[in-house]
């Protein structure tokens, strides 16, 4: 019974892992096309007045932090990886948002990530009008990951606090 829980568990992370690394293959998919043929012009209206393309280098972490500090930004990302994929396989009380949290935020990290190997920034292109900041898709995984992660804490871990209720209360 418990080496089923055990490969089971081992399955599950399997399927995060693969889903991280294919939404990181879309994020760097999406980067070479906006390398290739946004970079050369700028900008591109999608919907006039709400939404473009528009290529910027992004030296810094989200909403341009941290600039001129990339080993921080590097350090941090490694280290809250790392965290991420030991709790992915010992963390108890999975449920699909802490997996789907789990894939996003590795997607989203480890793609800014490439970035600032590869080239030193990280390249965004989504524009959003009435949003000052410039993102991609790495930054969307990221922010929905933390929404996720948001809805697992307050609605998913209510059972794991009570079963702790119930042990402590019967150990008095």
């Amino acid at each position: 019974m418990e080496q089923e829980k055990i490969s089971r568990k081992g399955f599950h992370a399997f399927i995060v892992l693969t889903a991280a690394a294919l939404l990181l293959a879309a994020d760097q998919v999406t980067k070479y096309f906006v390398l290739q043929y946004l970079k050369p012009i700028g900008a591109i209206p999608v919907i006039p007045g709400f939404l473009e393309f528009s290529y910027t280098e992004n030296t810094g972490a989200a909403f341009g932090l941290f600039k001129g500090h990339i080993w921080f930004v590097v350090l941090v990302t490694l280290v809250a990886s790392a965290v991420i994929i030991v709790l992915l396989f010992r963390y108890r009380n999975h449920s699909f948002f802490s997996y789907a949290t789990s894939a996003l935020i590795l997607a989203g990290g480890f793609g800014n990530l490439v970035d600032r190997f590869l080239y030193g920034y990280v390249v965004d292109f989504i524009h959003v009008l009435f949003f000052d900041y410039i993102f991609n898709f790495a930054d969307c995984c990221i922010t929905v990951s933390a929404v996720l992660f948001v809805i697992h804490v307050l609605f998913c871990t209510r059972e794991e606090k009570k079963e702790m209720g119930k042990t402590h209360g019967d150990q008095a």
